[in-house]
């Protein structure tokens, strides 16, 4: 199966409601590798390389736990690079 690349960025309130750390709770549980990270201009930026599937779950967990604080979420879609070896906050 071909490993894919999604690079999202969240906008919204997304810094300081626990939204990094939801997300690597929920990575936990999948096989996904990648991170997550606050940017300075107040999203927050998601790195997922893994199965289309897998990503999917992962992205409707986020939806799911923290859908209420996301106002916008813009996705790029690339071939994933078999750079990272787990999960994580930066």
């Amino acid at each position: 199966m071909n490993n894919v690349r999604r690079e999202v960025y969240f906008s919204g309130q997304v810094q300081g409601v626990g939204f990094r750390y939801t997300v690597m709770r929920l990575a936990a549980n999948l096989d996904v590798t990648g991170f997550v990270r606050n940017m300075l201009d107040g999203r927050v930026q998601l790195i997922a390389e893994g199965s289309s599937g897998e990503i999917d779950r992962l992205l409707d967990g986020i939806r799911d736990a923290m859908g209420g604080y996301i106002r916008d979420g813009e996705t790029i879609k690339a071939s994933a690079t078999g750079e990272f070896r787990g999960f994580g906050v930066r």
